[in-house]
């Protein structure tokens, strides 16, 4: 843990726990979208998600800590992935990548943390000028629940902290649901 950042979980994985096709359908990804996995951790997500837009689609896994893009450089090198990339940002200051390009942002299991230290704002902005106008951002976190695997309680946050999250920053909630055992799924429209 650094000083400015107090809750910070790299290096674990939700992959035991939190199905990536699961995930991408209820996003409703698409052949030749492009998709961005903001906070991609390992990148199992995002490898399931370079399948899925194939060939004419892009896949951007980026992630803030060295060893999280090491790790996906390794799997894109590995399987001969041309549609993907792996970039380390930090997504609290600058997604390096031209506005509006993205159809579909996800980011999974990471939100609570950037509530809990406070960079909602900054992330937000960030997002929104990557993402096209009609474009998804997919939020998946853990369910608020008492004695459940994740963050502890008081940093987890209801699928109404992030829809109003969302609704602040120029978003529409298309759907809200549960994905697996312990997470839920907001998706939100950017606003044209």
């Amino acid at each position: 843990m650094t000083e400015k950042h107090g809750h910070m979980h790299h290096g674990k994985t939700s992959k035991n726990i939190l199905s990536a096709g699961e995930v991408l359908k209820a996003t409703e990804l698409k052949l030749g979208n492009s998709f961005l996995d903001a906070g991609c951790g390992d990148g199992y997500i995002s490898l399931e998600a370079s399948s899925i837009v194939g060939d004419k689609g892009s896949v951007y896994a980026l992630d803030v800590y060295p060893e999280s893009i090491e790790t996906v450089k390794k799997e894109i090198k590995t399987r001969n992935l041309g549609n993907m990339e792996a970039i380390l940002a930090d997504i609290t200051k600058i997604i390096p990548l031209d506005a509006e390009i993205i159809d579909v942002v996800l980011m999974a299991n990471v939100l609570h943390g950037f509530v809990a230290e406070r960079e909602v704002e900054e992330v937000m902005n960030n997002i929104s000028r990557v993402l096209k106008p009609g474009g998804v951002f997919a939020v998946v976190e853990f369910r608020k629940i008492e004695g459940n695997i994740g963050p502890p309680y008081d940093v987890k946050v209801s699928p109404e902290d992030v829809s109003n999250i969302l609704l602040e920053h120029g978003f529409d909630i298309s759907d809200t649901q549960l994905v697996g055992k312990y997470h839920y799924i907001v998706n939100g429209i950017k606003k044209p």
